[in-house]
């Protein structure tokens, strides 16, 4: 049951059980008085009588009767002790108060007919009830209008806790314009939250494109100074790899740190993908079998046979590049990349250890690369492929083959609406 439907259903219980509870009190009230009243007036009207006939001897015109047939039971055993008092009861002819009293060994008592006054509490517990009903009726539809309002805001707040936890930090409740209660200050806490949350990721962006520009200029230094190093000896060779190392980091930090700011744009045009693919993996200098839908297994095909797809030739290029890299650098061969027969979908797996439970969770972290089993890396490969993804508007996906190896799935669009991304 949602919030919603408990507090209508809170508050038609509380209002049946307030209703409830008024005509229950009220209705003993008015049936204690009428019992309290018919009392006293048998009592009176049985001491008259009772004076009457120990003076005269006879009780006509008192109203009382002696030795009356529908005294009940209790009563006349009562008088019979010697005792005098009053009982109501409902018998044939309808209901009536009863005071008896002995007279001479004889049984003297007043019945006071209450038919009408029963009739009329009859008709005032039907009056509070019709009054309970009309008063649910009013208050029930306030109390949905009020919680549908309640969880019209619950409900744009999650919403927007659930964009801000997708991406979207520029979504805001605005609780500034709702009234001033508990709701309000969810809304106003989850807002704070975000900007809070947002200005860190800024700042955090702001601190990796200013790190990778300041290295790029001795880094460039450092490019030029390692090609003179004398070739042909060990240390040489050593420096102007791990140069080449640096200077792909930072070119990998710059540009993760364009799409975080959103300054990335694909340039969409349909082109052939199998010459897309054959030129990634290529690029790679690393191995990789290229499979694509309707060949044979181990079946060579003719790339420009293929299916045509409507994206950006350079960044399709730069994601199949890093998948092809990340599985021989963290798995182990062969790796297989196949393509269906649609040319939507592109898959690159591997036959390693598979991806971490972390990374499937959460999806790629920068310079984090899982477990120490999928070897040593600064985690931006991945990072830059789903960046890259998105800005086509595609879809990469990670999970692992059951046999084992890790399995990356990007899904292409057929026509894609490209646009910046929030990172």
């Amino acid at each position: 049951m949602t919030l919603r439907w408990r507090i209508v259903a809170l508050v038609a219980a509380a209002t049946c059980a307030a209703a409830a509870a008024v005509g229950v009190l009220v209705h003993h009230a008015s049936r204690d008085r009428e019992l309290s009243q018919a009392r006293e007036g048998a009592r009176t009207t049985l001491d008259r009588a009772a004076l009457n006939y120990a003076r005269t001897g006879g009780i006509q015109g008192s109203g009382a009767v002696m030795d009356a047939p529908g005294l009940p039971q209790g009563l006349r055993r009562l008088v019979k002790k010697g005792h005098q008092g009053t009982e109501f009861a409902t018998g044939p002819d309808g209901p009536a108060m009863w005071a008896a009293r002995p007279a001479e060994g004889r049984v003297l008592s007043v019945r006071i007919d209450m038919s009408t006054a029963m009739r009329n509490i009859g008709a005032l517990d039907t009056n509070i009830i019709l009054a309970g009903l009309m008063t649910t009726a009013v208050v029930l539809p306030l109390g949905a209008l009020t919680a549908e309002r309640m969880s019209r805001r619950l409900r744009l707040a999650a919403a927007t806790a659930r964009r801000i936890a997708a991406g979207d930090l520029d979504a805001r409740i605005s609780a500034a314009t709702r009234p001033h209660d508990e709701i309000a200050e969810i809304s106003g806490a989850v807002d704070s939250m975000a900007a809070a949350l947002q200005e860190r990721l800024l700042d955090e962006q702001r601190f990796t494109a200013d790190v990778a520009h300041e290295l790029r200029t001795p880094l460039m230094g450092l490019v030029t100074a390692a090609e003179l190093l004398p070739p042909g000896e060990e240390a040489a060779g050593y420096v102007r790899d791990r140069v080449r190392v640096l200077s792909t980091l930072v070119e990998d930090l710059l540009e993760i740190s364009r799409l975080d700011a959103g300054a990335e744009e694909a340039d969409l045009s349909p082109c052939p993908l199998g010459p897309v693919l054959d030129d990634a993996i290529a690029g790679t200098g690393l191995s990789a079998c290229l499979r694509t839908g309707g060949a044979a297994d181990g079946e060579p095909r003719d790339p420009a046979d293929g299916p045509k797809v409507w994206t950006d030739p350079r960044r399709l290029t730069r994601i199949v590049t890093n998948l092809v890299v990340n599985a021989h650098r963290h798995g182990r061969e062969p790796v297989e990349v196949t393509v269906t027969a649609d040319g939507r979908t592109v898959t690159v797996r591997d036959h390693g250890t598979g991806y971490p439970d972390d990374l499937l969770e959460k999806g790629p972290q920068r310079f984090r690369t899982g477990v120490r089993e999928r070897g040593r890396g600064h985690g931006l490969g991945l990072t830059i492929a789903a960046g890259q993804a998105q800005v086509l508007g595609a879809t990469l996906t990670f999970g692992n083959a059951p046999d084992g190896g890790a399995v990356a799935t990007l899904h292409l669009p057929e026509r894609p609406e490209p646009g910046p991304i929030h990172g």
